[in-house]
């Protein structure tokens, strides 16, 4: 099993226990999961949705919600910008060694957590071994790449990288600081996972949270919501409005979000409703409708390793009958072109990548060509019970095929469910529906993520590739410093990977979400200017900079 799983033995448990309440949380009958934790009347709260389960360790989680949550409880040593670039955060300042191998950051001496007590550079080197020991979450961004990280006094911690990463820096905003004592005071001994450091306190920091950042646990129902209070004393200060609560939970049923729209008990919607829903919330008083290119991207992941799709001309069959233009006019009006593994707003995204569009005949050709020719072909395909939508991509996908006198059987499953079953080349079907953002904004970050074989068992990449020449590739690529030269590498391995087809690239996201008009959020004012808005994610729902104005 792949280092990189979220789902441990005893996360695996609480599923079995409780996913099938995840997708849906108290929510059949349209009203708001009820919060037990005391929570003034009048007090100002930002409730946001999406699916679930959400593990906000940050050695652990990984998903949008994981990330959502994440960045809102912790602290990176910098903070991304919509405009792509990066600016300090906790930390203040950093050199580079002229050999790109050693990264020294200063760090700010008035960062505190939620205990109330300084963060140190040492807390940001454990954090960092701690995420490369545990091999979870967002690690695989840095392990074969961070060799030693240390701190040699309070307020400076030292990178030692085994090569050159170029985007290492815009990396730096998955790798979220935890206070170190604080967790340490948390080790479950009686489980031996990590040895002396028995189970790392994974198991507190399912509910419980060792962060400084604008939002400290208030409560946290693992089956539910996270609901997040204000740090007073956090280290950027408040603004006048600032939410005093932040919320997030699994309430993504159709029905409920528009009821809890209604009712004034959600500020802003997931981004995965039903078009018919974001139609119906924009028509109620007091609620506008968000729109925003994102780096996010609609993925049908072939299983490589898998009957039928292992064969590259039987994938390319299906990608050449799928109907593109239904799906991006009708199912998701106004969403992008998808043009290969990368997402388009992504620097380092290649435009001569072409897309793939319906040609009943090329399809045709290529299952003529397959080692499967003439045989009775059935697949199994996967779609995420939290995606309405997605029923109607998965129904129009089976119509296509059909064409093709393939059978199609399809299979809904929560989020969860498919997390557990990514896990083995025989438990992943041969095609799984899964959305995806890039880790950081960069091509690199998707390809890796995407396509490198580090993630495979993972819900990241259902197309098992465990291509030797693609990882050599990737790799090379991100070990190149010059950002010109690493480019052009990227738009190489885009081509490499556009041939072998092992996924059907739907579209790229134009997002959406309903908001009360009474929100203050970058992304309005960023649509009212018709700029773009463009942030990795989590970062998108940042509400440490959000507005309640009634």
């Amino acid at each position: 099993m792949q280092a990189r799983r979220i789902v441990s033995l005893f996360l695996a448990v609480l599923l079995v226990t409780g996913l099938a309440g995840c997708a849906k949380p108290s929510v059949e009958n349209g009203t708001d999961p009820p919060t037990s934790a005391v929570v003034e009347e009048d007090a100002s709260i930002v409730h946001t949705t999406e699916d679930w389960p959400t593990y906000y360790d940050p050695g652990v989680g990984s998903d949008y919600s994981d990330s959502t949550t994440m960045v809102n409880v912790y602290d990176a040593l910098v903070f991304p910008m919509p405009d792509g670039s990066i600016r300090p955060h906790v930390a203040k300042e950093w050199t580079v060694s002229d050999d790109y191998l050693t990264y020294t950051f200063t760090v700010r001496d008035d960062v505190k957590f939620h205990s109330g007590n300084l963060m140190k550079a040492s807390d940001v080197a454990y954090s960092m071994n701690r995420m490369l020991e545990i091999g979870e979450g967002y690690a695989y961004l840095y392990k074969g790449v961070v060799e030693k990280c240390y701190a040699t006094d309070d307020t400076h911690v030292v990178f030692e990288l085994s090569q050159p990463f170029g985007p290492f820096i815009h990396s730096l905003i998955r790798m979220l600081i935890v206070e170190e004592d604080l967790v340490k005071q948390h080790y479950d001994l009686t489980d031996n996972t990590y040895g002396e450091k028995g189970d790392y306190g994974k198991k507190w920091l399912l509910t419980n949270d060792a962060g400084s950042g604008p939002y400290k646990t208030k409560e946290f129902k693992l089956d539910e919501y996270f609901l997040g209070e204000r740090f007073e004393d956090y280290f950027l200060g408040w603004e006048e409005g600032a939410p005093k609560y932040f919320k997030i939970s699994g309430m993504v049923e159709p029905v409920a979000v528009r009821t809890a729209m209604a009712n004034r008990e959600l500020e802003i919607t997931d981004e995965i409703q039903p078009l018919e829903n974001y139609m119906a919330m924009d028509a109620f008083e007091g609620v506008d409708l968000v729109t925003f290119r994102s780096g996010n991207t609609f993925n049908m992941m072939l299983n490589t390793k898998a009957k039928y799709t292992d064969d590259i001309h039987l994938r390319k069959a299906i990608a050449y009958c799928f109907d593109y233009e239904t799906l991006r006019t009708s199912i998701y009006p106004g969403a992008g072109e998808s043009r290969g593994p990368v997402a388009t707003v992504l620097p380092g995204f290649d435009p001569t990548v072409q897309a793939y569009s319906r040609d009943i005949n090329k399809a045709k050709e290529h299952l003529a060509q397959s080692k499967y020719a003439g045989e009775k072909i059935t697949l199994n395909l996967t779609w995420c019970a939290e995606v309405p939508e997605q029923e109607k991509i998965a129904l129009l996908l089976q119509s296509n095929l059909a064409e093709l006198n393939i059978d199609l059987i399809i299979t809904k499953k929560p989020f969860g469910s498919m997390i557990a079953d990514a896990q083995t080349v025989e438990t992943t079907p041969q095609i799984s529906f899964v959305n995806f953002a890039a880790p950081y904004f960069e091509a690199g970050g998707m390809l890796k993520t995407r396509y490198h074989s580090s993630s495979c068992g993972t819900w990241e990449q259902m197309e098992w590739l465990q291509d030797p020449e693609l990882d050599a590739m990737i790799e090379d690529a991100l070990s190149t410093v010059d950002d010109e030269a690493r480019f052009a590498k990227y738009a190489e391995i885009q081509h490499y990977i556009y041939n072998l087809c092992p996924t059907i690239w739907g579209f790229n996201w134009v997002e959406r979400r309903a908001v009360q008009s009474y929100l203050r959020w970058n992304a309005i004012d960023a649509m009212n200017q018709n700029a773009d808005y463009f942030m990795p994610m989590g970062y998108a729902l940042w509400a440490h900079d959000m507005k309640i104005v009634k």
